[in-house]
Formats: structure tokens, C-alpha cells, sequence
């Protein structure tokens, strides 16, 4: 397969770089809109800010779903200190000794940025001594440091901070000589990066799916609303999400995983071994893994009464929810498990 990975490459780190925590994610949706119409694939808008590209196949009358999501962990400012420092409240499941000394970003309602670190309340070892390193990471006792001249609760007013402001943490993308990608939020955007490799394969080689396929980015996934507004001819969502690499997982960074449970439901089995067929057909390294406190998009749609059935595939990701990092090689090999799922 002639996959063009550059490009893959480059729309993952631009993505990475709009920030995007649940609920504040219509820039980054626009960009993926302006990239499915560039590929010349029809784009539609769902009533909660989605989009969704659609290939028209073979088989119009049962039609597949395949879902990634830009939506990522990050806060929202809950409370202004009377020292001018900010709490937050998190968007999404983390620890939040993941995101200490983390710099970020708050973005004000009228669209004003302001940098700054989330840190904790005691955070100078010199100052605090053994507390700093005692003490556990709550949200009650984390802080954001602002970069401007605040001293009180009014010096941050007149920023034209308030409480509901959008908090994004800084990605830190890199790229190694060796083909490791680290950032954080790779969950999911290197899934949509994957999900647009895809597309430009059928594309660029007039490739038909078998089945007329939607190509869907949610935007609330991370908060466990993402997939709504299907087409009703959908039979099967797949959902491109991670692999959770660590102890008592067979994820790898390299593979494809291939997910039989999560912490909702087991996904259906027949779907699941017609995906390991498919890999084992084509030569794509995979692993079928379980995983514990976690839902995707596919699993959380069924449990909410949508009737489609579903799968669970992605990328084999190392310290999810904190600083993640996969491989080029799994990036690839899920792009080709795409191709194979949407054309046999």
C-alpha cells in the first residue's frame, strides 16, 4: 500500500497543536472539516458540533461508522483565588500529578489567551521542605500560576479571566530518529490522523469502500457523549481509539490493538474476529488486549441504546492519560487495518 505516512505525519502534529479539551473544540473541528472537503469527500455538521466525511460504496444499504475523537482531557477555571491564581476543575479522567509543572494555556470567553503552569499550592521545596514532596495531588490543592503581574483576585478579573474559562495543556510533540511519537493527547489524534490516512489511500487511488462508509470525529468522547446524529443505515461503528500499553496488557506501540473488552462490555465477537482475519490476512502486526477503566465511542453509543454493531481498534499507546507515546510502525499498521475493514 503506497500510504502516504508524511502526510499522516504532519495533519497528527497540526492537530496536536489546536487545543481542544471537551467542549471547546470548534476550531479544530473546522480545520478536519476544511481537510475531509480538500480530499473531496462530502462533510456534514451534527446538531452538537461533529463532523462526519462519508464515501459512498458498494452496499448503500448497510452502511459502516468509523469514529475517532478530537476532543482531549484538559480544565476549566472553577474558582479565582484571592492570591489571583486559578483552581480547575478536569475535563476528562487524569491524575493530576500527570499535568504538574505542565505549562497551558486559558483562553478567555472573548477569545484572549493567557500562558501559564499548573503547579501545587506548595510546590518550592526550599519553602516548603518535605511537604512538597508529601503531599498528594488533588484537585483542592493544585493551582495555576499565571505569566502576568497578578497579586489578587481583581488584578486576574481585569485580565478578563473568569470562571468557565477553557484550560489546554501544552502537547510537547516530538518525533524520534527512530520513528517513536510522544506527546500528550495522542489519544485520539493520532487516531484522526489514521482515520485521514485512510481516507486519502481510497481517495488518491479511486478505491471504493464495499459498504458506504462515515468517516465520524466526535467532539465529546473524553466526557462519555461522543457519538450522536448516526445515519440510520449504520450496522456497524468501528471506533479508533488506544491501546493501553503496561502490566497485564498485550498492547504493543508497533500494533494494531484490537479490543475484546472494556470496562462497559465485552465487543461483539464475530466483528472482532472478522478485524484479527483481516490483520492476520494481511500481514499486520496486532494484539487483542482487555482493558480496565475505559470506554470508546463505540461502546459508550451501544450503551446508550444505539442499535449498530461494534468494534474497538487503535493504537498501541504507552502511559496513557499522562505524557503518551506510540509508534510510527502501529500508526501505520492501524491505517492498513482501516483500509482492509472498509474494502473486503
Amino acid at each position: 500500500m503506497n500510504i502516504d505516512m508524511s502526510y499522516v505525519k504532519d495533519l497528527m502534529l497540526e492537530t496536536l497543536s489546536i487545543p481542544s479539551p471537551g467542549g471547546d473544540t470548534s476550531i479544530g473541528m473546522e480545520r478536519l472539516k476544511k481537510e475531509f472537503e480538500a480530499l473531496g469527500i462530502p462533510v456534514s455538521i451534527t446538531n452538537k458540533g461533529a463532523i462526519m466525511g462519508t464515501i459512498t460504496g458498494d452496499n448503500d444499504e448497510e452502511q459502516k461508522l468509523i469514529a475517532a475523537h478530537i476532543d482531549t482531557l484538559g480544565g476549566m477555571v472553577k474558582e479565582i483565588k484571592s492570591n489571583g491564581r486559578l483552581k480547575l476543575s478536569n475535563i476528562g479522567g487524569f491524575a493530576w500529578s500527570a499535568y504538574e509543572g505542565e505549562n497551558l494555556v486559558v483562553k478567555t470567553m472573548d477569545g484572549k489567551e493567557y500562558t501559564g503552569t499548573l503547579l501545587p499550592e506548595k510546590a518550592s521545596i526550599h519553602v516548603h521542605s518535605d511537604v512538597v514532596r508529601e503531599t498528594l495531588r488533588t484537585e483542592e490543592n493544585m493551582e495555576v500560576r499565571i505569566d502576568e503581574d497578578v497579586y489578587t483576585k481583581e488584578d486576574t478579573l481585569r485580565l478578563g479571566i473568569r470562571v468557565g474559562d477553557f484550560v489546554s495543556f501544552d502537547p510537547r510533540p516530538v518525533i524520534t530518529n527512530n520513528g517513536y511519537v510522544k506527546a500528550r493527547y495522542l489519544d485520539d489524534k493520532a487516531c484522526v490522523a489514521v482515520l485521514f490516512g485512510a481516507c486519502k489511500y481510497l481517495k488518491e487511488n479511486n478505491i471504493k469502500p464495499k459498504n458506504t462508509t462515515h468517516f465520524f470525529i466526535s467532539n465529546y468522547e473524553e466526557i462519555g457523549h461522543g457519538v450522536s446524529g448516526i445515519p440510520e443505515k449504520t450496522t456497524e461503528m468501528l471506533a479508533l481509539d488506544i491501546g493501553t500499553v503496561g502490566e497485564g496488557h498485550t498492547s504493543d506501540e508497533h500494533a494494531v490493538t484490537i479490543v475484546a473488552k472494556d470496562s462497559r462490555t465485552p465487543y461483539d465477537f464475530g466483528f472482532r474476529k472478522k478485524l484479527v482475519e483481516l490483520a492476520e490476512g494481511a500481514g499486520i502486526n496486532y494484539r487483542v488486549d482487555v482493558h480496565y477503566r475505559y470506554g470508546s465511542d463505540a461502546s459508550i453509543s451501544v450503551l446508550q441504546g444505539v442499535d449498530v454493531n461494534f468494534a474497538c481498534i487503535g493504537l498501541g499507546v504507552d502511559a496513557t492519560h499522562h505524557y503518551e507515546r506510540t509508534h510510527m510502525d502501529g500508526i501505520l499498521n492501524n491505517i492498513k487495518l482501516v483500509i482492509e475493514y472498509v474494502t473486503k
